[in-house]
């Protein structure tokens, strides 16, 4: 068994006993056991359980961010990159969907989640080509968690098997940020050039990798 197989028997095992019985009551121990693998092993490579999350992110944003060659806008870029993360928590829905409930119960988990999550928009919102760096990128960066966050919510309410509902989310979560972020823009413009008022009624339906994504996320939902 080659590493990527070990992890994955390990993940798979500890989301199902997670689904349940709940995330609080796993352990590594017994997701080891669960899956027929070593318990040194299973020690060496994730020392606490929270590592397992982190994994499984990692995995989400791997197959999001595999380049199959597509081109588009950036709003589709960014619609394509944020449901191959959900065709991979598709695979553990109700192991994720269990963690989700624990979490406005465990802070730490909350905290951590949220910090591998902000790193994870920045690579999406990079990878669809928009620019990171500086105050602008951060916003743009915290934006796309809003983004990531109302869909998530709608993922988790999603009984569908295509997944219907959860692209409805993200296209009305995309569509928003267009709008919010083509209006902080106009307003950029307005105070340093004075536009025209033909200017000031037209709005893009794209995300223009200029402007800032400025959706909050949920405030009691990591």
């Amino acid at each position: 068994m080659d590493n990527d197989q070990f992890d994955d028997a390990l993940l798979r095992a500890a989301m199902d006993r997670t689904a349940l019985s709940g995330w609080g009551r796993l352990t590594i121990v017994d997701a080891a056991r669960d899956a027929g693998i070593p318990l040194d092993e299973a020690r060496r490579r994730y020392p606490v359980k929270a590592a397992l999350l982190l994994k499984l992110g990692r995995l989400a944003d791997e197959s999001a961010l595999v380049d199959d060659g597509s081109t588009g806008t950036v709003r589709e870029k960014l619609f394509d990159l944020l449901m191959r993360r959900f065709d991979v928590l598709q695979q553990y829905r109700a192991g994720v969907r269990a963690v989700l409930r624990t979490l406005p119960f465990d802070p730490l988990l909350a905290a951590g989640l949220g910090a591998a999550t902000y790193e994870s928009m920045r690579w999406m919102a990079s990878a669809a080509g928009l620019d990171v760096t500086g105050l602008i990128g951060t916003l743009r960066v915290k934006g796309l968690v809003g983004v990531w966050t109302y869909t998530l919510r709608a993922w988790d309410r999603d009984d569908s098997e295509d997944l219907s509902s959860t692209m409805a989310a993200l296209d009305q979560a995309l569509d928003r940020a267009a709008r919010l972020g083509n209006l902080l823009e106009y307003g950029r413009r307005r105070s340093a050039t004075s536009a025209t008022a033909e200017a000031a009624t037209t709005h893009s339906s794209e995300i223009d990798p200029s402007i800032d994504l400025p959706l909050e996320p949920h405030p009691n939902y990591p």
